[in-house]
């Protein structure tokens, strides 16, 4: 994409009410534009980083049996009564009228769905997830996209027979999750936490940051993790696992799932007959991650004080090409980038300084930078650098559009 032609106006100054990193890189670089608060749109820049993250999500909920759907956002009361949470959730749901409501959750709906289509043991288990804004009227809209009133999630629910195999597909589920942030470039913690309004217990996967709104207990030498929410131990307390020193940390929940038994399935009647034809409620579970939640917890913790540095797997492009009045030479690396399908954004501004364009390219923060100059064509090719590196080479042009293909 050229730059000249793609919708980005980068900003030097920091938003007078940016208050979170994320906030402010992203609005700088032009990837998304804030409406009101906990309300923001994505831009071309930021839709492109969000869907390398739900590609990413996609696949690996695909691989483990999730069926996707889409539900409704409009919700009717009379759902949200039979499960008893249509007056439990008055604080957080907005309300159309006074039957209806906008969804900041599915666990109703989902179990209507399969109430109405599954009625036996042979036909679970069952995983259906769906990639879709939820609304939650959040008291407390701050950290850009940490904290919204409107946001993209990818919530998925498991229906079981039995506990046994519940526990074998959470597990399951879990592991995967860890897959997922390691793909997108996020190291996490596998954190036991409580359930909110979903239930008692969950497990959450918290990404360790010193702008994270959570603290949470860690161990230094196993596995061990725990929200200080529900936890009776403190930094400085032996482990209960290993024995070892625990310490408390800042972090960004990213994900969460949650066991719900047949909390659901009990109230609203979602019944199957087992292998000895009994009647008995469906376990279920549910699994969330916020994917604008992602993006922001990837900013906050992969940044310089120059801007973004983006993960490839999320990055809006892998390349940024930049002409420094060489646009007939560049042209012709832009071609057979594009040829070659490597992802490429093309300063091909005339208007623009040096400096202007190396400056936007640091707060866009794509993985690899190429300049095509004097100097470069003068000393045989091309200028590539890594992002937030501060080691560069000439390398010919040929060469590098293989290496930059493989």
């Amino acid at each position: 994409m050229k730059r000249s032609q793609i919708l980005i106006k980068t900003q030097k100054e920091i938003p007078a009410d940016a208050d979170s990193i994320n906030a402010s890189l992203l609005t700088r670089g032009g990837f998304i534009q804030k409406e009101m608060a906990g309300v923001y749109a994505l831009l071309p820049l930021g839709l492109r980083v969000y869907r390398k993250i739900e590609n990413i999500i996609r696949e690996e909920m695909n691989t483990i049996g999730g069926q996707e759907l889409l539900m409704n956002v409009l919700q009717p009361k009379v759902l949200w009564e039979e499960s008893g949470r249509w007056g439990k959730v008055a604080d957080v749901m907005y309300r159309v009228g006074t039957d209806v409501g906008l969804a900041p959750t599915h666990e109703e709906q989902i179990t209507d769905i399969v109430r109405r289509r599954i009625s036996s043991y042979k036909d679970l288990p069952a995983a259906y997830y769906q990639i879709q804004v939820k609304f939650r009227n959040e008291p407390r809209a701050k950290s850009g996209l940490l904290r919204g009133r409107e946001f993209l999630m990818k919530d998925m629910y498991s229906f079981h027979e039995n506990e046994d195999d519940f526990k074998a597909y959470y597990d399951k589920v879990a592991e995967t999750y860890k897959k997922i942030f390691s793909r997108i470039g996020l190291e996490t913690k596998y954190v036991k936490a409580s359930g909110g309004m979903f239930g008692d217990t969950s497990n959450e996967f918290q990404v360790i940051c010193p702008t994270g709104e959570d603290v949470i207990l860690i161990c230094e030498k196993c596995d061990f993790a725990e929200n200080t929410e529900i936890s009776k131990l403190k930094s400085g307390d032996k482990c209960p696992k290993c024995g070892s020193s625990i310490k408390s940390e800042k972090a960004i929940e990213i994900g969460n799932i949650f066991p719900l038994g047949d909390k659901y399935s009990k109230s609203m009647n979602a019944k199957i007959l087992d292998a000895d034809g009994k009647e008995v409620a469906m376990i279920m579970g549910c699994y969330g991650i916020g994917l604008t939640r992602v993006m922001a917890a990837v900013v906050e913790v992969s940044h310089d004080n120059n801007g973004i540095v983006w993960p490839e797997s999320v990055a809006p492009f892998k390349v940024n090409l930049i002409s420094l009045n060489k646009n007939s030479e560049a042209d012709k690396v832009y071609e057979e980038l594009i040829r070659r399908n490597i992802e490429v954004l093309y300063d091909d501004r005339d208007e623009i300084t040096a400096g202007e364009k190396f400056a936007d390219a640091d707060l866009i923060g794509c993985p690899i930078r190429i300049i095509i100059s004097e100097k470069s064509l003068a000393s045989g090719g091309a200028e590539i650098s890594k992002r937030g590196s501060q080691d560069s080479e000439i390398i010919r042009i040929s060469k590098l559009i293989n290496k930059l293909a493989n």
